[in-house]
């Protein structure tokens, strides 16, 4: 099998074997960001087209900004695994695919290279030109699977990407002096963080319980929208801030 690119970017083809049709119920609405989380980039590129890995993505996006495609727009690629996003789980048949190269947290968790990310930022809009996909539902793969994945993390520059049109943000808020919540609290205040942690698209359930789910999606925010502090404890920056968020998408 070969095709064209679906991209205007400069770009080249390798094929991945790891596809198949999209849910015919799910309309492309998301775009989804990963980092490939392996100490080599043309290791990582060479994994994703291999039958054996099980995995493929749409595009791929070296340190240097070269880009690669190998998986048409329209068909599904398998990038997201077990999810969860505004209640649906397929998140593949929903969502187009980008691996960045970068070894993440278990190798050093380098900065990403700005070549790199203006690239993305290229790509990323020539997509969402091509694709009805909404700022908020432009997404990190921690943010569809909080107790599995930590990409493209805290050091991602998501404020950047919004700035040149790419994504959904507000600037951290100061907050009101509300407590903070953590694990094991329990009560109205964690029931209303769960509700404005599903308002805005996490899968939690409402259970007035700060169990182990609600921790991992709020370390998931703050790895996209406050990224000083990844600590798991629901602040009143954090809350202020998906407070925020949750009132300009409503």
């Amino acid at each position: 099998m070969t095709f064209k690119p679906d991209t205007g970017c400069k770009c080249d083809v390798r094929i991945a074997v790891n596809i198949d049709d999209r849910a015919p119920h799910l309309s492309t609405d998301i775009l989804l960001l990963h980092y490939t989380g392996m100490e080599s980039a043309d290791g990582a590129l060479d994994w994703l087209c291999r039958k054996e890995s099980k995995v493929s993505c749409h595009y791929f996006v070296y340190e240097d900004g070269r880009i690669v495609q190998s998986v048409p727009e329209s068909r599904r690629a398998w990038h997201a695994g077990v999810s969860s996003w505004q209640g649906e789980t397929d998140q593949n048949s929903r969502s187009i695919g980008i691996e960045i190269a970068n070894p993440g947290h278990e190798y050093g968790y380098p900065d990403f290279p700005e070549v790199q990310i203006n690239a993305v930022i290229e790509l990323c809009r020539d997509i969402l030109d091509r694709n009805e996909i909404l700022p908020r539902n432009v997404l990190a793969h921690s943010d569809v699977a909080p107790m599995r994945k930590a990409d493209p993390g805290e050091k991602f520059p998501w404020q950047k990407l919004h700035e040149n049109g790419v994504g959904h943000w507000v600037p951290v808020q100061d907050g009101d002096g509300r407590q903070s919540l953590r694990l094991g609290d329990e009560g109205d205040c964690v029931s209303a963080l769960q509700s404005g942690l599903s308002q805005y698209g996490y899968g939690v359930e409402i259970t007035g319980s700060y169990n182990a789910l609600t921790k991992a999606c709020v370390v998931a925010f703050q790895r996209h929208f406050r990224q000083s502090n990844v600590d798991g404890i629901a602040d009143v920056q954090t809350i202020a801030t998906l407070d925020a968020l949750v009132s300009s998408v409503s």
